[in-house]
């Protein structure tokens, strides 16, 4: 385990760089520490050397030392327990246990813990059981030769060890490392500490104080010996080192070859390669030169037929050019009979405008014109936009209540910000539409973008549902027929040719109600027009939009999901209306009301009283048919034409069939609407005809009214500007209606 930043990390994690760098560390340290113990044993004149081994365990280091050195005596530090006593006999390390039982037998250790002997072991686990008394390892002995003074002297040595005990102390031997030196001093350097070692006692000195001539002669023998032993093993020692490092150069040199050897295979592994890669280009481009070959060879094999081609083509242009000649002649003779034609043409062309013109008259009398009103004239009608004539607001603009050429009228002036679309969506798509339950629109000012409608006396089916302004309430007869009324509007529209119409935005404010009560369906500004090319394979029609103001209430649930708009929204805003003409309370949540009243028996507590009685077993028929029409899921509500009509127009007859049942006013429900009069004969008109000054007459009267020297209008007394009279289609259309139906 390595310590890096405060913590340790496995060596197994680390680069091979950071191992080495800490490695390193770790033998300074080391070093240092054992020369600083070595400098401390020779100020106190002990011989001292030290060995380091480099192993993965401290314990089976010691021992492989012991082996390696034949160590036979040591002195090891060992742990013991804080309070220990001198009898204390077992060891608490596992490093000095394992020396203990697997040191060699010929070494002879004692174990220290804080200056004290704490066992004492004779290799292989051979204990020494008493602490006391203990001298194996010799100590000094002080003796005193003439009585005059002390010195130190050796222990005592065997014969085995003397020699080598009176050696020169070689102070420190390292490692040796990879380039030949030690760990510290230099093998060369030791001889320098040859006359700084402790010398040894002069000979013993007899009893007689004589000297005994022998013993010193051999001890002077024994010392020469030492010497030249030491001389020897030094000597030994630096071949010893220079043959390690000329091993060691060796290798290094080995290495360097291995790496030239390695780098030569590898350059000429390249080479290989790039002759290889060389051959397989020669190849390939071997085998485009052949394939140009023989493309060159079959471009000549062209060229020759080519050749020959050309010699043909030159003797069909001398043949052609002949036939030019005559050609030019036979074009010049058909550029005189285009002339002609051209002629005959142009006469054609103005034969066929006059009849388009012509046609033109014919088709014109077939679609329903509007007038249009001027920005004067509506500002005169609404009393200059008066607040107390606004009938209304919406979300394009505001309706207004006016007088427009005596007639009573209703004007939506659209807002300024607005765009041209709404204006003009409805002018169109009203322009095609006549039916007796959508309102009329009578004509426009392009100035202003304000559409004038039928003026309808009774408001929206909202109000009327709700009795705002203190009207009578709707009798269930009326609510029937509103609900019949309003199917068959809607019948018309999805039924439209070549575009069905989608309303888009039916609510009981969209519903309008005449002085007879007969409903009329307004607002179109959000109708869509949708093509009937899928109709055929039964595929639903779709229109992607984004909702408009139309309350969620009566918003189809899948629009807000999908974003698509399909007839089907129709059919459920009518299923919400007609429960509301059931009930007469808000559209939030009546489906579930009703659901739950039809399950619980209690349909008749639900029905609206302001009603009347209604006919129980019609309103629940009536209640299944609008829940059916607003289901949550497209494919679950009923067809308008198939399903819905069948039954409310029956319900009609059987229950309305007395008209009289129907009326407020017997004198109302036959009035007609005032613009339905001739301003001259105030008769309802057959044939309406506007006038330059923009009022609508029955053409036979205001014939008349010409005839007989008049040149001025009947209303304004102003001259006219000519006698030219445009026929009102829409108006005449909604009289037609409006007959039918009474």
């Amino acid at each position: 385990m390595i310590p890096i930043m405060g913590t340790r990390f496995p060596a197994s994690t680390l680069t091979e760089q950071e191992v080495r760098a800490y490695r390193e560390i770790e033998r300074q340290n080391m070093q240092k520490i054992l020369d600083e113990y070595l400098l401390f044993c020779r100020k106190i004149g002990a011989r001292a050397e030290s060995r380091h081994i480099e192993m993965d365990s401290i314990e089976k280091g010691i021992v492989n030392l012991i082996c390696q050195h034949g160590i036979r005596k040591l002195v090891m530090g060992a742990a013991a327990d804080k309070h220990y006593s001198k009898k204390m006999m077992d060891l608490k390390s596992k490093k000095a246990n394992y020396v203990r039982l697997h040191a060699p037998v010929s070494c002879h250790t004692q174990f220290i813990c804080k200056g004290r002997l704490i066992h004492t072991s004779v290799g292989s686990g051979t204990d020494v059981s008493s602490l006391d008394g203990i001298d194996d390892f010799s100590t000094p002995r002080r003796s005193v030769a003439g009585g005059s003074s002390d010195e130190w002297y050796p222990p005592a040595l065997d014969n085995s060890t003397s020699s080598s005990r009176r050696s020169v102390d070689i102070a420190r031997i390292s490692s040796v490392r990879s380039d030949g030196t030690e760990n510290g001093l230099e093998l060369s350097t030791l001889p320098q500490y040859k006359d700084s070692l402790p010398c040894l006692s002069p000979p013993s000195v007899l009893q007689d104080g004589s000297i005994d001539e022998t013993l010193y002669s051999k001890l002077e023998n024994a010392m020469a010996e030492a010497e030249n032993a030491r001389l020897e093993a030094f000597q030994e020692i630096q071949r010893r080192g220079k043959a390690e490092k000329d091993a060691i150069e060796a290798m290094h040199k080995a290495q360097v070859s291995d790496r030239l050897c390695a780098e030569k295979l590898k350059q000429r592994k390249e080479i290989e390669e790039a002759l290889a890669k060389e051959k397989e280009e020669h190849e390939k481009v071997k085998i485009e030169l052949s394939k140009a070959m023989e493309d060159l060879q079959f471009a000549l094999d062209q060229k020759s037929s080519l050749e020959s081609k050309i010699a043909e083509s030159n003797e069909m242009v001398e043949g052609l050019e002949l036939r030019i000649v005559s050609a030019v002649e036979l074009l010049q003779t058909y550029k005189k009979e285009r002339d002609e034609l051209l002629v005959e043409r142009d006469n054609a062309l103005k034969e066929a405008e006059e009849l388009r013109r012509i046609q033109g008259n014919l088709s014109s009398t077939q679609m329903p014109q509007f007038s249009e009103f001027s920005f004067s004239e509506i500002e005169k009608a609404t009393q200059n936009f008066n607040p107390s004539l606004k009938i209304g607001e919406g979300r394009y603009g505001k309706m207004y209540k006016g007088l427009l050429h005596e007639i009573q009228v209703a004007i939506k002036v659209l807002d300024n910000h607005n765009s041209q679309d709404p204006f003009q969506s409805e002018v169109d798509k009203l322009n095609k539409l006549r039916h007796p339950n959508l309102v009329t629109l009578i004509g426009y000012c392009q100035e202003v973008q304000a559409l004038i409608y039928e003026y309808i006396p009774n408001g929206s089916l909202e109000d009327r549902l709700r009795c705002r302004d203190n009207t009578p309430p709707l009798s269930w007869q009326i609510r029937v027929c509103i609900a019949t009324e309003l199917c068959s509007s809607l019948i018309f529209l999805h039924s439209c040719k070549p575009f069905s119409i989608l309303h888009g935005d039916l609510t009981p404010a969209k519903v309008l109600l005449d002085a007879n009560f007969v409903s009329k369906l307004c607002d179109f500004g959000s109708c869509r027009l949708l093509s009937h090319e899928q109709s055929s394979n039964n595929i639903t029609l779709r229109w992607k939009t984004e909702p408009k103001g139309t309350s969620f209430a009566y918003l189809d649930p899948e629009f807000l999901s999908t974003g698509e708009l399909t007839l089907k929204s129709d059919v459920y805003s009518f299923g919400i209306t007609l429960l509301q003409l059931l009930t007469g309370r808000p559209p939030w949540g009546l489906t579930k009301e009703v659901q739950y009243a039809l399950d619980t028996g209690k349909l008749e507590d639900l029905l609206d009283p302001l009603a009347g009685d209604w006919p129980f077993e019609q309103a629940k028929q009536l209640a299944h048919l609008a829940l059916s029409c607003s289901e949550m899921y497209r494919e679950n509500r009923l067809d308008l034409a198939s399903d819905v009509w069948p039954v409310l127009e029956p319900m009609m007859e059987d229950l309305c069939g007395d008209s009289s049942s129907l009326q407020l006013s017997s004198k109302e429900h036959y009035e007609p609407p005032s613009y339905f009069l001739c301003p001259i004969s105030q008769d309802i008109m057959q044939d309406p005809r506007v006038a330059t000054d923009g009022f609508t007459y029955e053409a036979e009267v205001l014939r008349e009214w010409f005839e007989s020297g008049h040149d001025t209008s009947p209303m304004t007394n102003l001259k006219l500007e000519s006698c030219n009279l445009v026929p009102n289609y829409a108006l005449r259309s909604a009289i037609q209606e409006w007959q039918q139906k009474h």
